[in-house]
């Protein structure tokens, strides 16, 4: 597997799989061929069918020029990957070369030909199983393993948090409407601020955590920064979770650190064995990848067993089987952003019932990624990022909202 740093990335949203890669794509050909003086793109699949509503054509553009062509081929279905792209490089009218490209999810990406781009692996050990029992053997604690192998990424992984930390203040004292065309209003603020007369402390801890998930989704939507945990889209779920622990359990830096540790090897065995990818394996990958991660980091940092810390993010993934990825109109809002909430308010549920239940589990992390990718190929294609079933199709808008909200205290 790879270093963490190839999961955990900073960048604009909306989309780490229809904005974050295809820019880093767009700029490095562009800096392959300084002769060029025009380009055009070529996007197909998921990239095609919902790349206007992720913007995938503004951040092309913003690389290109204003002048550059961008093709939506919705037409061809015989692509190596889901999201595909072609960069046709022109000088003086004349099509010098044809890159193809793809964007791999969670902002990684590969351009054929191009294996600088290919990170060496790091990770000697690649499932669940296999790490568990390195650490048994070595008397270690998971977070332990992560730092053994990269024993530079405390550094990143503060900056990481940092990055988390930012995008949910922002999301907090942030209001108005969503970008795009839903009129959908921002919610993060009139969650935090919004508190029941008799509020009950589970009640308490479900809109706080909901108002942090929802406010880094916010910022997502609105093409702000955020960190891929695994991904833009689910980009809310991870931060929601650590932070509430962080504001209300006393958990310091350190610990912190081991979950986010922690989270990030959940999140890459995932990605080694399944798919953390909406238009490869549905929100499941997405949504029910970070909930995993949510879990286990949580797990971590409370200091469970590796028999709590699997079976944890083992429900956490289960019970996000089948799910499917139509955003409506393309666009990362509708239900993505409600999704972060409940996934978040869910890997809470997975830490407890884990700690209650472990010694009674009956399935393993490894087999229910298996179980998890095998579902997502099964899914039809029209429910993995398309926007052609599901609430993309059926959709039809509500009331109009009149969610308000007041501002948020400085100290949030």
């Amino acid at each position: 597997m790879k270093s963490l740093r190839r999961l955990f990335q900073i960048g604009c949203g909306p989309s780490s799989s229809h904005t974050m890669a295809p820019q880093k794509i767009a700029i490095r050909i562009k800096d392959m061929h300084p002769e060029a003086d025009a380009f055009r793109v070529i996007l197909y699949g998921s990239l095609a069918h919902t790349g206007k509503g992720h913007g995938t054509d503004t951040v092309l553009k913003k690389v290109y020029g204003e002048n550059a062509e961008i093709v939506f081929n919705t037409e061809e279905t015989k692509i190596e990957h889901p999201n595909t792209m072609d960069v046709e490089v022109y000088k003086d009218g004349q099509l010098l070369i044809t890159h193809r490209a793809y964007s791999l999810g969670g902002g990684a990406y590969s351009i054929v030909g191009e294996p600088d781009n290919i990170l060496p692996e790091v990770y000697p050990l690649n499932t669940f199983s296999e790490i568990k029992d390195y650490c048994i053997e070595n008397d270690i604690r998971l977070s332990d393993y992560v730092f053994q192998t990269e024993p530079d990424i405390k550094e990143y992984l503060e900056t990481i948090w940092e990055a988390m930390v930012a995008a949910i203040k922002r999301g907090l004292t942030t209001e108005g409407v969503l970008p795009g065309g839903l009129e959908l209003q921002r919610k993060a603020r009139f969650l935090f601020m919004q508190r029941h007369m008799d509020e009950s402390p589970e009640t308490r801890e479900n809109r706080m955590v909901c108002s942090y998930a929802f406010a880094v989704a916010e910022e997502n939507a609105a093409g702000g920064n955020i960190v891929t945990a695994p991904t833009c889209g689910s980009s809310g779920v991870l931060p929601a979770v650590l932070y509430y622990v962080h504001k209300t359990r006393n958990v310091g830096k350190e610990a912190i650190l081991r979950g986010l540790a922690v989270a990030g090897l959940i999140g890459n065995i995932i990605k080694k064995n399944a798919s953390i990818s909406g238009a490869e394996c549905g929100c499941q990958a997405e949504i029910g990848s970070a909930c995993a991660m949510a879990a286990g980091g949580l797990a971590e940092i409370f200091e469970l067993g590796l028999d709590q810390i699997e079976y944890a993010t083992e429900i956490s993934i289960e019970h996000h089987l089948g799910l499917t990825c139509d955003p409506v109109e393309g666009l990362v809002q509708i239900p993505c952003i409600e999704r972060n909430a409940v996934a978040a308010m869910r890997a809470l549920n997975s830490l407890s019932l884990a700690d209650f239940l472990f010694a009674t589990r009956t399935v393993s992390l490894d087999t229910i990624i298996e179980v998890m990718y095998e579902t997502g190929k099964d899914l039809s294609n029209r429910y993995r990022e398309t926007s052609e079933a599901g609430m993309a199709k059926l959709y039809t808008p509500a009331k109009k909202q009149r969610t308000k909200g007041r501002k948020a205290p400085d100290n949030a």
